[in-house]
């Protein structure tokens, strides 16, 4: 199955025979791209689907090297000479408004509305060590793209849209897009879609 998942372009961190953190990422990207219920599970419908499935996940983009992230699908897409090399599960902006302390300075309020914002975007600064403690919380080696917006490992994926605004993926994840330099700095980030109205 993890093989299968990896011949498919969902990525996980390696066929090593265990259900892991981010084999469970790759199989609630995998159920997302194909519109099934994201339970991270393999339960019957999804087994036939991984079976039945002949071609890669692939993104809108048929064109250059960029970070696509599809809000309707909460799915990023890494994408090189047009081609979508991997597929993986991302949380984006809830589109809830929020009013809480800055983690740094608790004497300041942040007030946002957790959006994503859509459009084409350059990646324009990044951290490349570790957590970072943000205004609005811990985040994991941020590549930013637009204001505080940042694509950035979290402890939390689910199957909905959760975040402040960020594009949320597993800090396994995160890391294999540093390993491999898929958002260097000035690179393109292309967001497009609106979140679902219902969980996935």
């Amino acid at each position: 199955m993890q093989e299968r998942l990896l011949q498919l372009g969902f990525w996980h961190a390696g066929a090593d025979g265990e259900y892991g953190h981010t084999t469970k990422q790759a199989v609630m990207a995998f159920q997302k791209y194909l519109g099934l219920p994201a339970t991270g599970e393999v339960d019957q419908v999804t087994a036939d689907y991984l079976t039945n499935v002949t071609q890669r996940a692939n993104g809108l983009t048929d064109t250059g090297d960029l970070i696509e992230v599809d809000k309707s699908r909460q799915l990023l897409f890494i994408v090189r000479g047009g081609q979508t090399l991997w597929t993986i599960n991302a949380s984006t902006g809830s589109e809830i408004p929020y009013e809480t302390p800055n983690k740094n300075d608790p004497t300041k309020i942040e007030v946002g509305d957790s959006v994503t914002p859509v459009g084409l975007f350059k990646v324009y600064r990044e951290h490349a060590d570790g957590w970072r403690e943000g205004d609005l919380g811990e985040i994991f080696r941020p590549k930013y793209f637009r204001g505080g917006v940042a694509v950035h490992g979290s402890g939390s994926i689910p199957d909905y849209p959760a975040s402040h605004g960020c594009v949320r993926v597993s800090t396994a994840a995160m890391d294999f897009i540093w390993a491999n330099d898929f958002m260097p700095m000035r690179s393109v980030v292309w967001v497009h879609g609106q979140i679902p109205t219902a969980p996935l």
